[in-house]
């Protein structure tokens, strides 16, 4: 994974993905030191709920719903990483 071998500033993960769903991905990227504390920013259907919990111990910085403006996307990830 890329998230192991270069250095990101945030990671924008898609919850729903063919093969490996993004929370399954999110845990692997957790359980590797070197990706562990990349902030992680899901991206989730409009109305689907997610699991407060969960979320809360996988450490994510925050949801963005689908179908979103490209156009304000920057914006969105600097308000959930703190940069806005």
């Amino acid at each position: 994974m890329k998230a192991q071998t270069e250095q990101l500033d945030a990671i924008l993960l898609d919850v729903m993905m063919p093969e490996l769903d993004g929370l399954a991905t999110l845990q692997k990227l957790r359980s590797d030191p070197t990706s562990r504390y990349i902030p992680v920013i899901l991206l989730t259907a409009k109305g689907r709920s997610l699991d407060q919990s969960q979320l809360t111990q996988l450490e994510i910085r925050g949801t963005i719903n689908k179908p979103f403006n490209p156009r304000k996307l920057v914006d969105q990830v600097a308000m959930l990483l703190g940069k806005a």
